[in-house]
């Protein structure tokens, strides 16, 4: 009998989708067998990867792995797979490898997602390293990182005198200033009053280096100045004459730079230009105008050293601003002062603090009689009425000033021509004009406009 030709095909269409249906239960069979193989693989090679720092050990512990993923599996199924079988053989030389699936790099690789590698792990990608500075001039020293340095700013008339240059701006302008510039970029320029102080700052960096090799609590100078690029080169011939370290610029090109000085980290800033000076107290930076002396006096070339005054300096001027709204006749001026309470800070108490933190790096080496820096408090109070509560606050603070003298109304400058510091903080002009005359070199911190502006008022009506 004869069999219809559509039953023909219909049960041929039928046992092709029976033969299909099977085919792909077999083959999602064998994909979870073996990605449940391979996983355990993975995990042998990942062990097996990390820990083979020799081939000795590497061997042992090859064998330990895939005897143990041996040992796991039925006895029907004690086979290795054809990765396992190529890394045994690669480990034992008399034995040929597996030519199956040979233990290349590329074929580790790949297995993971990540991408395994052999050589020691990277250094994290936000953590600073030598080699981000990769086009330092050799023979100079690297400058701190900002984040860990003492950053002093200084404007390029602080630390050069260029009254002459000063004068052809205000009385040429602008252009004819630049042309200066430009034609004199040779000629160097002399020492202005922020000079010696930044050389000895230098010197406490070469001391500090040479005990403490890598050490980045240091000085860092930063030029800031609204001068134009142009002038730059002269600059930088000028700062290479004499043997300077500063490496950050910056050229504002006749705007403001104050805005910078937060960018830089600075912890002080010393200009030539009080404007600019009483600009950056107003934002909470510890700075000072700075004044040449009437004569040139010698200064110490092995050991910074660093005079304050004391009222609206180191400390709050808030006992300046009882008298002057009591009057030294008024007895309520004693009861807010008393001696066993500590004074508020200054502007430049942080200043004092950062002296004194690498002060103690050199008495940590019993170098405390050698250290290249010593501070100074140089006060025309009295002792008997306001010392004990000076030195108090300094020791409640946890600071040290290596000599303290209370002058009770006589003059400084003798006292400071004996000392020779390399900058003398004070915020009273009367007795900055008188210090000037004797030589020392004078940083002139101001008080913020609001408070200045209070006590002129008080003056006025007195």
């Amino acid at each position: 009998m004869k069999v219809p030709r559509e039953h023909s095909d219909s049960d041929r269409k039928t046992v092709r989708d029976i033969e299909r249906m099977s085919s792909r239960q077999n083959a999602q069979t064998l994909s979870q067998e073996y990605d449940t193989l391979n996983s355990d693989t993975q995990k042998s090679l990942r062990s097996w990867i990390s820990d083979s720092e020799d081939t000795t050990s590497s061997n042992m512990q090859q064998s330990s792995s895939m005897e143990s993923l041996f040992s796991m599996m039925d006895p029907g199924e004690q086979k290795l797979p054809p990765i396992l079988t190529a890394i045994q053989s690669s480990g034992a030389p008399k034995q040929p490898a597996s030519p199956l699936l040979p233990p290349t790099s590329e074929v580790l690789k790949n297995q993971s997602p990540q991408g395994w590698k052999l050589t020691p792990s990277s250094r994290d990608v936000n953590e600073d390293t030598d080699e981000d500075i990769s086009n330092w001039t050799s023979g100079r020293p690297r400058p701190p990182k900002p984040k860990n340095a003492i950053t002093i700013a200084v404007s390029s008339r602080a630390l050069f005198n260029m009254v002459e240059d000063s004068k052809i701006f205000e009385n040429e302008g602008l252009e004819k200033y630049m042309e200066y510039q430009i034609n004199n970029e040779n000629v160097i320029l002399s020492p202005g009053p922020a000079f010696g102080f930044i050389k000895a700052l230098q010197n406490v960096n070469a001391r500090l280096r040479s005990l403490y090799p890598n050490e980045q609590d240091l000085f860092d100078i930063v030029l800031v100045t609204n001068n134009h690029a142009h002038v730059g080169v002269r600059l930088i011939s000028s700062i290479n004459h004499h043997g300077l370290l500063i490496d950050r610029f910056c050229l504002t090109g006749g705007e403001s730079p104050i805005g910078y000085l937060k960018a830089y980290l600075t912890n002080l800033y010393l200009s030539a230009d009080s404007d600019k000076v009483q600009e950056a107290i107003e934002e909470g930076i510890a700075a000072a105008t700075m004044y040449l002396g009437n004569k040139d006096l010698p200064f110490s070339d092995t050991q910074l050293r660093v005079a304050f005054d004391g009222d609206a300096l180191l400390f709050s001027d808030d006992f300046d601003q009882n008298i002057n709204a009591t009057g030294p006749d008024k007895t309520s001026q004693q009861d807010p002062f008393s001696k066993d309470k500590p004074l508020a800070q200054g502007p430049l108490k942080q200043f004092l603090e950062d002296l004194g933190r690498l002060q103690k790096k050199f008495y940590a080496k019993n170098e405390r009689l050698l250290c290249p820096i010593r501070t100074y408090l140089i006060t025309a109070r009295s002792a008997a009425s306001s010392g004990a509560r000076v030195l108090k606050t300094l020791h409640a603070w946890g600071l040290e000033i290596d000599e303290a003298l209370f002058l009770a109304g006589v003059p400084k400058g003798p006292i400071l021509v004996k000392i020779r510091p390399h900058i003398f903080f004070d915020d009273n002009m009367f007795h900055i004009k008188e210090v000037q005359k004797s030589g020392t070199i004078i940083a002139s911190v101001p008080f913020p406009s609001p408070l200045r502006g209070s006590l002129s008022q008080e003056g006025e009506k007195k």
